[in-house]
């Protein structure tokens, strides 16, 4: 009797550990999957999370990728951004936190695109706030950083940038340069990135329109910098 009663009861819990697991995962899964975009068996949430800006992230921004007053004269407020914590794997398949500041608009389509990305273990080799590099583009993209607001002028120009609203972001730079051509002669940013320019060439974390970062931010509503006319911007995914 006691035996049976145990049995019971193991298989009632059973039923409700399977209940549960279903409802916390069946609706994104089902939600992504509809898409065609994902096929994986669960997705973390709890490591994924978009909140305002808190005062400590916001004092390592302060004066370096959020210049005070030339944000405030562009219009650009903290109360628009938000702080993104993400998990992605490494180059080396290793788990890693990562952190950026993004418009609050493309925030929940950042964090859907980049759980759906980890879901598949897809390789990015750091994602870190541009601070930690002084706001200095070209030495995150050497560093090979991931990274999306910035307030900064489009590189040879006096344009604002759409990092500097935090509508764009720019994926494994270094695999994926920005390539254009000025004054007669060819610019590669960052400058290291020479031996990835020919896009004809098979080499590992090389964005084009089979990549899946590439499906994920245009199924979003992103546009690519890899499709641009004037110049090639491999690594850039911005939002209008």
């Amino acid at each position: 009797m006691l035996r049976k009663c145990s049995l019971s009861a193991c298989a009632c819990l059973s039923v409700v550990c399977c209940f549960c697991f279903v409802a916390v995962f069946a609706m994104p899964f089902h939600a992504l999957a509809a898409r065609g975009l994902l096929d994986a068996p669960s997705l973390p949430t709890d490591d994924f999370v978009a909140v305002a800006i808190p005062d400590s992230i916001f004092e390592r921004m302060r004066n370096v990728s959020f210049p005070v007053s030339k944000a405030a004269a562009a219009g650009v407020r903290r109360s628009d951004l938000r702080y993104l914590q993400i998990l992605h794997y490494d180059y080396e398949g290793q788990v890693r936190r990562g952190e950026l500041v993004c418009h609050r608009t493309i925030a929940s389509a950042l964090l859907d695109i980049f759980r759906q990305l980890y879901a598949h273990r897809y390789p990015i080799a750091s994602v870190r706030l541009i601070d930690d590099f002084g706001a200095d583009d070209e030495q995150s993209m050497r560093a090979n950083n991931t990274s999306c607001f910035c307030f900064r002028a489009v590189a040879g120009s006096k344009n604002l940038s759409k990092h500097s609203r935090g509508l764009a972001i720019d994926i494994n730079p270094l695999e994926n340069p920005c390539v254009k051509t000025r004054n007669g002669r060819t610019v590669i940013q960052p400058v290291t990135a020479g031996p990835y320019v020919n896009r004809q060439k098979a080499f590992a974390h090389k964005i084009d329109r089979t990549d899946l970062a590439y499906r994920l931010f245009t199924a979003h509503g992103f546009t690519w910098g890899g499709a641009w006319r004037t110049r090639k911007d491999y690594q850039h995914f911005e939002h209008r």
